[in-house]
């Protein structure tokens, strides 16, 4: 089943159950604990193809639930396995207060092997909480189970461009989901992990010399991990979206230095955009506008709590500190379950980062039955 010995499980998962009797044994979990209150607002599935990845996700859990009460579905698959079965742990994930336990959120770990066919909507999903919407964070590759009979059932899908090797065919296969489920709320952590350097950049340009001079800006400059590129491109698109530019003819160029974009703003400045990957750089370390009058900087050292903000205009200078978001992917989650909303910015870049990506948000993808 993967590299971890049952003990392992045990004591991450807790309890192992036969899959008839999970609701009975969960029923039974809480009666032997009366101090506890079981709360929940949402479903919460968390899914990955990756061996023992549901261990590494009930801590995930754990770390989530302190903020918002769920009934957590773990969901491990290997498909590899040529023999088809299927595992059930139960736990719950308890907080303290005053010293004691108050608020309890239910676990429920499923670990399945072989194709399967059926056995994702109709086993795990039976165990949904109905009255409650649905999160479903997608861990890794986009694959062929992400199909109808999936996205049909959930209300916000989370997932993480920078784990695909080709994002724009995923990005098809979620814009063919959009289109069949109008009501499905994608979420990609890569856009998450930018929120505080968006806010510190828009912070800056809030300030009236900065704003006066950011349509006569003449180089952007978008420092990231190479494992985060999407986020530099979600960046640009986000500038684009907000300042109304306009890509030249000229195609984007690589370069030693990157990748090279040119656009004009409104006023009729030409602009060079660079989005430069560096292995030392946190996943998005800089983002720096420049004018013959006015620099614009926001950079976070990688690992650093803070990002640091400048703003040099002559003798007018602004230098501060604001906090960074986490780069832990628990932490990101939770922090786009705080925010909610229908992501209406998310929505509103996607087709211009789809274009830097070279494509629309029409593929198909090849799916098969969960």
């Amino acid at each position: 089943m993967s590299d971890y010995a049952d003990n392992d499980y045990a004591m991450a998962l807790g309890k192992e159950v036969a899959i008839a009797d999970v609701d009975k044994e969960l029923h039974l979990l809480w009666e032997e604990d009366k101090a506890s209150t079981n709360a929940s607002l949402i479903n919460l599935a968390v899914y990955s193809e990756q061996r023992g990845a549901i261990i590494k996700n009930s801590e995930h859990v754990q770390i989530i639930t302190r903020e918002h009460a769920c009934r957590a579905i773990l969901i491990g698959v290997d498909r590899n396995n040529p023999d088809a079965s299927i595992r059930a742990w139960i736990t719950a994930h308890c907080h303290l207060s005053h010293g004691r336990k108050s608020v309890c959120c239910e676990q429920i770990a499923f670990q399945l092997t072989g194709k399967s066919t059926g056995r994702l909507r109709n086993t795990v999903f039976s165990h949904l909480n109905s009255d409650l919407p649905l999160v479903f964070w997608w861990q890794g590759e986009l694959s062929s189970l992400f199909s109808e009979r999936l996205y049909s059932l959930i209300d916000r899908f989370i997932f993480d461009s920078s784990e695909w090797a080709n994002p724009l065919k995923s990005y098809g296969c979620i814009g063919e989901a959009m289109q069949s489920e109008h009501s499905l709320l994608p979420m990609d952590i890569e856009w998450t992990r930018s929120s505080q350097i968006r806010m510190a950049v828009a912070g800056l340009f809030d300030d009236p010399m900065a704003a006066s001079a950011l349509q006569r800006m003449n180089e952007l400059r978008v420092v990231v991990h190479p494992k985060h590129r999407m986020a530099g491109l979600q960046l640009l698109a986000w500038v684009i979206q907000r300042t109304g530019w306009k890509q030249s003819k000229e195609l984007p160029l690589g370069s030693d230095n990157g990748d090279v974009y040119h656009y004009e703003t409104t006023e009729g400045s030409d602009v060079v955009v660079t989005i430069v990957t560096d292995p030392l750089s946190a996943p998005v370390g800089m983002m720096e506008f420049k004018s013959s009058r006015c620099e614009v900087r926001v950079t976070r050292d990688a690992g650093s709590p803070y990002i640091r903000q400048e703003l040099h205009a002559g003798s007018h200078q602004i230098e501060r500190c604001t906090p960074s978001n986490s780069d832990d992917s628990a932490d990101l989650v939770m922090n786009q379950l705080s925010r909610g909303g229908n992501n209406s910015l998310y929505r509103a870049v996607m087709p211009d980062f789809l274009n830097l990506l070279g494509g629309e948000l029409n593929g198909s993808c090849e799916v098969e039955d969960v």
